[in-house]
């Protein structure tokens, strides 16, 4: 079972296609006890990364994710949801992120235009079992003003005039810059790729 945390802000409607397509069982919710029962969890983004923040804070989901990612479960932030994982965020205002991942996340200085919307290439730098079967320059679907840096933590890269982190993981926290329920063939593959390590995780908790 798959959460997908809604904490009151962003488009669910086509990440809840895509997993229904996959034919997992998942469900949307806010419930903080629903969320810990799952085996997987899904941050969407959309909007600004202070405002998600203190959405979470509003609705105590910022303690159920830290609590959710130091069980060992899952987590997959898209767009904006993987920007909180990182340090911090300086949309509108300076706000503190849950730091899983090294860095803060600014403006675009020297894109050609921003926001940065489209079909993007990914270089792919990792190895983590999230970037499984993903080749170099495959093209995904991004809508951003802000990015992440190129850090130890970057499984893939994608150059807008700058280069930034668009795939990121360490252990079982993942993110996406772009949205992989938008991006055809190489969203499916990695959603798939995060469905196999909830399966994973699934089987390993009912071993214990």
């Amino acid at each position: 079972m798959i959460a997908v945390v809604n904490y009151g802000g962003g488009n669910l409607g086509s990440l809840i296609s895509a997993l229904e397509r996959r034919r997992v069982s998942f469900v949307a919710t806010g419930d903080p006890g629903a969320i810990a029962s799952c085996d997987a969890a899904i941050l969407p983004g959309d909007g600004a990364f202070a405002a998600i923040m203190r959405a979470l804070a509003e609705r105590r989901l910022d303690s159920t994710v830290r609590d959710f990612v130091e069980s060992g479960k899952p987590l997959l932030g898209i767009c904006v949801g993987m920007q909180v994982l990182f340090e911090r965020g300086e949309e509108h205002e300076s706000c503190a992120g849950f730091g899983y991942f090294p860095g803060v996340i600014t403006r675009f200085e020297h894109a050609p235009r921003v926001p940065h919307m489209g079909w993007n290439q990914l270089e792919i730098v990792g190895t983590h079992p999230f970037v499984a079967g993903v080749e170099n320059g495959e093209y995904v679907y991004f809508l951003h003003s802000f990015r992440a840096p190129v850090g130890a933590m970057t499984q893939a890269a994608t150059t807008y005039g700058e280069r930034f982190a668009s795939i990121v993981a360490r252990g079982n926290v993942m993110g996406t810059q772009f949205h992989p329920e938008k991006s055809q063939a190489t969203g499916a593959k990695l959603l798939d790729n995060f469905i196999g390590l909830a399966t994973r995780e699934q089987r390993r908790a009912q071993a214990l």
